[in-house]
């Protein structure tokens, strides 16, 4: 008997990661190929797990908070496969309003605590004068991805024989010429040799660039600039999330901000001033004291984007690909529930009613017809 192909993941991103981590988990040969881990999505992000303090709604909330309740589980198994800490912390997450009446508007009012002036200065002592009512949400959090998460992952799928070959772009899916399936996929390697790999099976976590590999897809990106600074240890207790700014702290005093949201850039590289003095007012409008902290970091990258907002999940256009791309601001949230999702897919498990609806919520074609 010849041993069939490994399942090739292309993408290795967050969600490329998590994806290879719970198939091998679950028995299967996994290869991730991957351009520039360093570019993903999942380097750039804030790391907020907040389907209620994001005001989702419809089935992106309900998939929200699948994905956060599997979370607590879903970082135990990378801890435990990889020997490394996440930096998981259920925070909360504050969200600040001008006044009582948008607080009571905002889509998911009813499931968070409803905060006055003076309980905000509790919950957020320096918050600025101006936001006179609030919400708080404690059932959700974040999770440092840029310095723990990816790590931790990219280890435990290692522990667990995922093949990785980096440095190698997609350049093509091919398919068999009579039964439609794909068939194979060409790469370019980092020293430009162009290989073939047989491939029956292959999950799309190409975030941003989706699109450029399977022109069905309308998947497009939206660059985000963020900084980070350096504010005393628990100067913040709390996430705090506004109108275009949010301040994340790590326990050890780094507070991540961000982000812009550029639809026109395209894959413009690199970091703008406009952006950056954009984020530094909504540092100023939100929590004036942290104006005084020293900035660490600044960074950029592309958030994989749809119409809707939403992702794309399972069976894509060509037999045989997978998708899981399109996450826009949620990945590190969705991460979870995109993982547990498309490995019980992929593997022929029987996924139940509850995640049988969200497949076919998110399925690609949604937006036939509509592009």
């Amino acid at each position: 008997m010849t041993t069939p192909p490994p399942i090739v993941v292309l993408g290795g991103g967050l969600m490329g990661l998590a994806i290879a981590h719970q198939l091998a988990r679950r028995g299967h040969a996994v290869r991730v190929i991957s351009r520039n881990r360093n570019e993903a999505a999942g380097f750039v992000a804030a790391g907020m797990l907040a389907p209620h303090a994001e005001g989702l709604s419809g089935q992106l909330l309900t998939l929200g908070q699948h994905s956060l309740a599997l979370i607590p589980q879903w970082v135990a198994q990378i801890e435990h496969d990889s020997g490394l800490t996440c930096g998981l912390r259920m925070s909360g997450i504050v969200v600040p309003f001008a006044t009582e009446d948008d607080s009571r508007r905002y889509p998911t009012a009813a499931l968070g605590q409803s905060l006055s002036r003076k309980a905000l200065e509790q919950e957020v002592p320096g918050l600025a004068s101006r936001w006179q009512a609030g919400l708080l949400f404690e059932q959700d959090g974040q999770i440092d991805n840029r310095r723990q998460l990816m790590r931790a992952l990219e280890k435990a799928c290692v522990s667990l024989g995922v093949q990785f070959l980096e440095g190698a772009e997609v350049q093509a899916l091919s398919r068999h010429s009579d039964s439609q399936e794909l068939q194979q996929i060409t790469v370019r390697t980092a020293e430009g040799e162009v290989q073939q790999h047989p491939c029956r099976m292959a999950v799309l976590c190409s975030g941003a660039w989706s699109q450029k590999l399977v022109p069905e897809l309308p998947v497009f990106p939206v660059k985000g600039q963020m900084l980070s600074l350096q504010g005393p240890r628990k100067a913040l207790k709390r996430v705090i999330f506004g109108p275009g700014t949010y301040l994340v702290p790590r326990e050890d005093g780094l507070i991540v901000v961000g982000a812009t949201s550029e639809r026109s850039s395209g894959f413009t590289a690199g970091l703008t001033p406009d952006g950056q003095a954009q984020l530094q007012a909504g540092i100023q409008d939100l929590l004036p004291m942290a104006g005084t902290w020293p900035p660490m970091e600044r960074w950029w990258g592309f958030r994989p984007c749809t119409p809707d907002e939403g992702p794309l999940l399972g069976p894509g256009p060509i037999p045989g690909l997978w998708l899981a791309c399109g996450h826009h601001r949620n990945g590190v949230l969705l991460a979870a529930i995109t993982a547990d999702l498309l490995a019980t897919a992929i593997t022929g498990e029987r996924p139940n009613a509850a995640d049988e609806d969200l497949l076919k919520a998110f399925h690609w074609e949604r937006f036939k017809g509509s592009q």
